[in-house]
């Protein structure tokens, strides 16, 4: 059930961005929100799901992420840079990995590294992050969306 509705969340995202044009994946129309682009949050999801599963779950090194000490938001402005399609194309290869990844993993499953306060938490509660992550980021998409250019959806 968890990775159905991670499954859904991912693909309502990707689907608000079909047919974008550079210009609007690269806008940010909020002014109190500069980094808050199309492209942005799609390279957010990406990165927010490679921190959780690769880094956090599995235990690996981070040696891939865009952000930095300097930069921790560099992952929105890679985003805005990057064409649609690209972002679209790693988001599912990642996602069809991660879903593969999981798929045979018990969800009660501790992850190897722990998170700020020291908890290891279960497969089950990264899913759920995820979700709640990506769903709540689809209604900034779906804003921005409207605004780019008066598209409106699911």
């Amino acid at each position: 059930m968890l990775t159905t509705f991670l499954d859904y969340a991912r693909a309502t995202a990707v689907a608000k961005c079909a047919g974008l044009s550079a210009e609007d994946t690269a806008r940010a129309p909020l002014p109190g929100s500069p980094l808050m682009t199309l492209g942005g949050l799609l390279s957010h999801l990406r990165w927010v799901e490679y921190w959780w599963i690769q880094v956090i779950f599995l235990g690996e090194e981070d040696t891939e992420a865009p952000w930095t000490d300097e930069d921790p938001d560099r992952e929105m402005r890679v985003g805005a840079d990057t064409p649609l399609a690209e972002l679209v194309s790693g988001y599912e290869e990642q996602s069809a990995r991660y879903r593969e990844l999981v798929a045979d993993t018990d969800l009660s499953t501790l992850a190897k590294r722990p998170v700020k306060d020291g908890t290891h938490v279960t497969l089950g509660w990264v899913l759920m992050h995820l979700i709640e992550e990506t769903s709540r980021h689809n209604g900034h998409i779906d804003i921005l969306r409207e605004m780019a250019d008066g598209t409106v959806g699911d």
